[in-house]
């Protein structure tokens, strides 16, 4: 039961998940005065998606995946033709409905934008405000990105790339011939680039996370390191269950990642999640060759500079969460990388984690009816980018006030309702 050091704790806003987005929600709660709790199964952003992530605040991304044209194309993306997407044979069948969302939502695509849009667009600024509000604005760099092709018809597709990018607003400049030449110098071959100005970079997405949440408990935040079970209701309060403790509390805000669904389903809430997993390979003491992250176009890769390494990120791996690695991947994408000139004496064995992932590509940031249950889930490649706004519309949303950008879009009512459960979800 709450400990006795907590006499309030049934006061307290419980924070299920202390990743990226965790975290940040629980940092902007205890900065607007409210009493919170965060519990984890593990320290904050020890492992998953936001300890593996690309580092990356990719403003620039402000298009839900799914469309028309990846329908058409999307056997190009397959791995077994040399694309990052994989999907086993034996995921087939537990897959097709998610797939068949996916779908769906490609025809939706154009209504869908504007919703990711709201949220990306901030998203740099926002967390440049938060790391600032924490003392620790060193753990961003706002040097933008760029991003290359190579081959014959590299400046046409780069020209192509700028124009869809204004389309979105989104800003962009020839790459500096510098660094066009150094690229050519590493691996040769008529290349084309641009500067995405204004998105950014962390030197380590952990660092962030524990900048967070040392804050927030510096505040008066508490961090509890244990797997919640259940949550149901008593009276107005819930029940956060994980076992041996419980903890009664006046709201909870589920920030679980692919672990979500069953701590969300006995309130109705449907959350159709996959774990499309990432990998990532780190040369530790390799030089960069700009102090901001490059995408490698055509090999589906972003190799970003972090603190005293480098760190390639690739992939969309549709395995069960918790699957070991394939290190055919790894391989494949250590190769990649030193045909591209990066190159090391040492370096980590290799990562792969879970990018929690609904079939619209669009968050799911929401409360529950009749209960102050809250989620902010299935952030797919963007949990770094969407940390800090999604934190600022709960933190919105809870205090009762309307939040920076619409949050109807990302409403898990746009699922269905599923049937609620009795017992602990499994």
């Amino acid at each position: 039961m709450n400990s006795p050091a907590d006499p309030r704790a049934h006061e307290r806003i419980a924070v299920i998940g202390a990743g990226l987005i965790g975290s940040a929600i629980a940092w902007r709660l205890t900065h607007e005065g409210h009493k919170v709790l965060l519990i984890d199964r593990a320290e904050p952003a020890h492992y998953g998606a936001s300890f593996g992530n690309a580092g990356h605040v990719a403003t620039e991304q402000r298009e839900p995946l799914p469309s028309l044209g990846l329908l058409l194309t999307f056997w190009r993306q397959l791995a077994v033709c040399g694309g990052p997407v994989d999907i086993p044979l034996h995921r087939l069948l537990s897959l097709a409905p998610w797939m068949a969302r996916f779908a769906a939502a490609a025809l939706h695509q154009r209504r869908n934008t504007p919703a990711l849009a709201a949220l990306v667009r901030p998203a740099a600024d926002a967390l440049e405000r938060a790391l600032r509000e924490i003392g620790h604005p060193e753990l961003l760099v706002r040097h933008g990105h760029y991003k290359f092709w190579w081959g014959a018809g590299s400046a046409a597709r780069a020209a192509r790339a700028a124009g869809a990018a204004a389309e979105f607003e989104v800003r962009t400049e020839p790459a500096p011939a510098q660094l066009t030449q150094a690229i050519e110098a590493r691996a040769p071959g008529r290349v084309s680039g641009l500067w995405f100005p204004d998105s950014a970079h962390v030197i380590d997405p952990q660092s962030v996370a524990a900048a967070l949440v040392t804050a927030a408990v510096q505040a008066g935040a508490r961090f509890e390191q244990c797997e919640v079970r259940e949550i149901r209701g008593v009276g107005e309060r819930l029940l956060v269950d994980s076992g041996d403790v419980q903890h009664r509390v006046r709201a909870v805000v589920v920030c679980a990642g692919v672990q979500a669904a069953p701590l969300l389903r006995p309130f109705g809430l449907r959350a159709p999640l996959t774990a499309e997993r990432g990998y990532h390979l780190e040369f530790a003491g390799a030089r960069a060759l700009t102090d901001a992250p490059v995408v490698y176009a055509e090999h589906n890769l972003i190799v970003t500079p972090m603190q005293g390494r480098l760190r390639a990120t690739s992939y969309l791996e549709f395995n069960r969460h918790g699957a070991p690695p394939d290190a055919r991947k790894l391989q494949r994408l250590r190769s990649t990388l030193e045909r591209l000139g990066y190159r090391s004496e040492t370096h980590h064995a290799g990562w792969v984690g879970s990018r929690p992932t609904l079939p619209d590509y669009l968050p799911g940031i929401g409360r529950a009816p009749h209960a102050p249950l809250y989620y902010a889930i299935g952030h797919q490649h963007l949990g770094l980018t969407l940390s800090a706004p999604t934190a600022e519309v709960m933190a919105a949303l809870i205090a009762g006030r309307d939040p920076p950008v619409a949050t109807a879009p990302f409403d898990l009512g746009r699922f269905g309702r599923a049937a609620p459960l009795t017992g602990a979800p499994s």
